[in-house]
């Protein structure tokens, strides 16, 4: 199922949290990403809608496995792809900066393509 960027970056957020502390909040999203705090409310409140997340009384997030596997997905193509900029001369920050747009637009395919090259080069 294709979903908007913004929700796959909120996703890929919400894992890279949660493999740093222990408890993920909206309040840890707004200082990560520097949103608003309503723009972050109105992104988890449709997260939660659409099943990529659950969240508690205490308002602790954790991804559903739907949500970790779209996390996960964005996660390695984001790490793959700014790694290969990298190695192709490109400063570290555009390389992230670059990786971060391209890993929403890229297809399975040509990912999987780009993939199996630097595994076997």
């Amino acid at each position: 199922m294709k979903i908007q960027e913004s929700a796959e970056n909120y996703l890929e957020t919400i894992l890279i949290l949660s493999q740093k502390k222990s408890q993920v909040r909206s309040i840890d999203i707004v200082n990560e990403l520097a949103f608003s705090k309503p723009s972050v409310s109105v992104a988890m409140k449709n997260l939660r809608q659409n099943g990529y997340i659950l969240m508690d009384k205490d308002g602790h997030i954790t991804l559903t496995d739907a949500g970790r596997e779209i996390a996960e997905t964005i996660y390695e193509r984001h790490q793959l792809l700014s790694q290969c900029l990298v190695r192709l001369g490109v400063d570290e920050q555009t390389a992230i900066e670059d990786a971060c747009r391209i890993e929403h637009v890229i297809s399975a395919k040509s990912f999987e393509a780009v993939k199996h090259h630097l595994e076997t080069h």
